[in-house]
């Protein structure tokens, strides 16, 4: 280390390490904030800026100067840098831990593994000619298996933050593509921390002790981790988070811990993140360190610990030639090693060799455990030579700042993030549904909490819900009060005074619902003028890259079974975004006790019918019953709505063994969306009905009237939710005087007569559009 070799050259601190220490990580703050606000429209991510503004601080420029380098590299200074430096990177290894998708990990284990294990193990064969090239010219006679270490994890660790910030910068964080180079980095990371300790502790009785610490107190945190969420979630029953006090603690024990596993001669990074993967996700614990670490990381941790290693740098050990040549050598082949590697597995998995490419150059990411090795050698009071450390860690910075500008322009342009589903009609039952509830108050999460416990009944399929909290933003109220006056837990950002109590409400019924049904339920909140908040909430389908939105209807019933208003200002909201959404939309009246109830653990039969006339909706409205029937406590009745005079005749009508199956659609007019149509009606009777898993119903009608008259046929039979499609067939005759008392455009003609208190339903309802591709629509959304 650079300021280690300056340090050795002085016997007495000229200034208080401590405050040069302070000193030098606010200049590294403020330098990579003003890097990163004039980069970001060039569209260069974070690390970029915050690796740059180290170099900047450190001897390759400013730290050139006499009086700049007195002051920063003190006797004692590399010390405190190495102190702030594990304090960092054990809080991002934890957060990194608690905001890992288990699910996902699950599922993509395999293709994970192949992609990340491709590169260790090409990696581990080529460390060994570099091994013995690099022995020639630096005359190494001892330590020559940890020095093989070195270099085996230079070319093959892959630096999960990094590779993390880059691709949650770029909004990539929700593509399949970006969660597989996400979890491929981890791997490939976590493998080579486990490779190189178990080679260690093999090495001799000391470091097997040592090793057999480390497992030890990593199990102890990950038992305490489990434990004290249990008593502070009860302790916190009526509050959203912890008091500052109990996260304290938390934080505290894993320091601690860390310190321990350190000190047994093993980094700490693996069993923080450990940590943070064990760490229960249900209750006000979890939520309240994701609340404070995730901004603390990004905005302060990760800054300090990436600008810190462009600080280690200096550009002037590499002007030896016989350097540069060695430090051009290694990146080239550190770079192909993994690029050919990651192309040969993403080969093998199929994956398009664009994707594979971009997947290639963000697995070349460094800059996290290569570090600890070049910084401490594997092995107890043991160096490596200067110019071997200088060697590797250029490697490490220039690799990092060549590699970062361009992957960040790829990823840019889009093309890599691949198109994802935007309409439930396009999607397998069986993939991953991305959904996105919104709420404006506690009332209408009881709803969603029933659609979504029913939505996750198939077991071969993933659900991931988010349920969003939709504040209006009003003008904030001053308080007279000091920060210290405040009572323990206020102290959290303005933000968390909008919602008032709804918010406790909201995430408490949350909490019950994910504890008793084991169902993982994202939590937002979207604060905004309700004259713009429309458009924050297309912008957040956007970026989570969900396939449908579920809004609440404006109004709510009473207990007279009349409609009232709920909140002025909802149907607006409705409106609009059902107008400019970027995927399908659904508008959910939820009846209370006399509608939907939640499925899971409830001993009754929930019964369900959907309504089919034909037309895009209603292919849509039918998608979403398909995921529905999935649930062994659902039973879904679909109706079909044909006209009386129709010449449409489907291959298993005539089938005797069918004769009495009914089906519920729509359809009325002849062309392509007839077709379409038919050819979803016979795959869906094929797949389900066939199977006994639906049934099937015919209506013939001739006009409007003899369908509102089936309608309130069907609905005597007390179905809990009607699902039906928002158009139908446009200008369709079995429509035709329905639109003649209309009062909710929005809802379609069927779904505005189904919400009307003159129906006499006393059923929940779910009207669905389906998304319409449209350049007005990528217009209204803010990039």
């Amino acid at each position: 280390m650079e300021a280690a070799e300056k340090a050795t050259c002085r016997s007495v601190d000229n200034f208080n390490p401590l405050i040069t220490t302070i000193f030098q990580v606010s200049c590294i703050l403020v330098i990579s904030h003003m890097f990163h606000i004039l980069l970001k429209p060039l569209g260069q991510p974070g690390p970029f800026a915050q690796l740059l503004a180290g170099v900047v601080v450190g001897p390759t420029l400013l730290s050139r100067i006499r009086r700049v380098e007195d002051f920063f590299i003190q006797a004692s200074s590399a010390e405190y840098y190495m102190f702030f430096s594990f304090l960092c990177r054990m809080l991002f290894m934890f957060s990194i831990g608690l905001e890992t998708d288990i699910p996902y990990l699950k599922r993509n284990i395999r293709v994970v593994s192949i992609v990340a294990g491709g590169g260790i193990i090409l990696s581990s064969i080529c460390a060994a000619p570099l091994l013995w090239l690099l022995i020639k010219v630096f005359t190494v006679t001892k330590s020559r298996f940890p020095f093989y270490l070195l270099i085996f994890t230079v070319l093959a660790n892959s630096a999960s933050p990094v590779v993390i910030r880059m691709i949650a910068e770029s909004k990539f964080d929700n593509a399949d593509l970006g969660r597989l180079a996400i979890y491929s980095s981890l791997i490939s990371e976590m493998s080579c921390v486990a490779f190189v300790a178990t080679l260690t502790a093999c090495s001799s009785t000391i470091r097997l002790v040592g090793a057999i610490i480390a497992t030890l107190v990593t199990v102890l945190l990950i038992f305490l981790n489990n434990y004290l969420p249990f008593v502070f979630n009860k302790r916190n029953r009526h509050n959203r988070f912890l008091t500052n006090s109990e996260l304290f603690l938390i934080i505290f024990i894993l320091l601690a811990i860390s310190l321990l596993v350190e000190s047994a001669g093993y980094t700490a990074i693996t069993c923080c993140f450990l940590a943070g993967l064990m760490f229960p996700r249900e209750g006000k614990t979890c939520r309240t360190l994701l609340h404070k670490l995730t901004y603390a990381v990004n905005t302060f941790v990760l800054p300090v610990y990436f600008g810190y290693t462009g600080f280690q740098f200096n550009i002037s050990k590499i002007f030896n030639k016989l350097t540069l040549i060695l430090t051009v050598l290694i990146i080239l082949l550190s770079a192909g090693t993994k690029i050919v590697a990651t192309l040969a597995a993403c080969y093998y998995l199929k994956i398009p060799r664009n994707e594979s490419l971009i997947l290639s150059f963000l697995l070349n990411m460094k800059g996290n455990y290569d570090l600890i090795i070049i910084n401490s050698p594997p092995v107890p009071k043991m160096l490596w030579e200067n110019d071997i450390h200088d060697l590797f860690l250029s490697v490490v910075v220039l690799k990092t700042l060549i590699l970062a500008p361009v992957v960040a322009i790829w990823l840019n342009r889009g093309e890599f993030c691949g198109h994802y589903p935007t309409t439930l009609e396009i999607l397998n039952p069986e993939s991953e549904l991305r959904m996105m509830a919104c709420a404006y108050i506690p009332r209408h999460v009881s709803g969603y909490l029933s659609l979504i416990s029913a939505l996750s009944g198939c077991p071969n399929a993933t659900l991931n819900p988010y349920v969003a909290h939709l504040v209006e933003l009003r003008k904030k109220k001053k308080s007279k009060l000091m920060y210290h006056q405040l009572e323990d837990g206020d102290q959290y950002s303005d933000e968390e005074e909008y919602g008032g109590n709804d918010v406790v409400q909201i995430t408490n019924a949350l909490d019950s619902f994910i504890s008793e049904t084991k169902i993982p339920v994202h939590e937002a909140k979207i604060v905004s003028s309700f004259l713009t908040i429309n458009q924050d909430v297309c912008n957040g389908a956007v970026d989570l890259r969900v396939s449908i939105i579920f809004l609440p209807f404006h109004k709510h019933q009473r207990v007279d079974g009349k409609m009232e208003n709920s909140m002025e200002g909802i149907r607006t909201i409705n409106q609009k975004v059902i107008r400019h959404a970027p995927c399908s939309v659904g508008i959910f009246l939820d009846r209370g006790q006399t509608g939907f109830q939640q499925p899971h653990g409830s001993l009754s039969v929930q019964n369900i019918a959907t309504f089919f006339f034909g037309g895009p909706d209603d292919r849509e409205a039918l998608a979403c019953s398909k995921r529905i029937l999935m649930h062994s406590q659902v039973s879904l009745t679909v109706f079909r709505f044909i006209q009386a005079n129709s010449s449409i005749q489907n291959s298993w009508i005539s089938d005797a063994s069918h004769k009495d199956e009914e089906v519920v659609m729509a359809i009325s007019s002849i062309g392509t969306e007839n077709e379409m149509d038919n050819v979803f009606v016979d795959s869906f009777y094929n797949r389900y009905v066939a199977q006994g898993k639906a049934s099937l119903i015919e209506k013939y009608v001739s006009d409007g009237a003899e369908t509102l008259v089936a309608l309130r046929e069907i609905l005597d039979n007390m179905y809990s939710l009607v699902i039906v499609g928002k158009g139908g067939r446009e200008n369709s005759s079995l429509t035709i005087g329905m639109s003649d008392w209309e009062e909710c455009p929005e809802l379609g003609l069927v779904g505005d007569l189904l919400a009307s208190s003159e129906m006499n339903f006393s059923g929940s309802l779910l009207v669905i559009q389906q998304h319409r591709h449209s350049e007005e629509d990528e217009a209204f959304i803010t990039p």
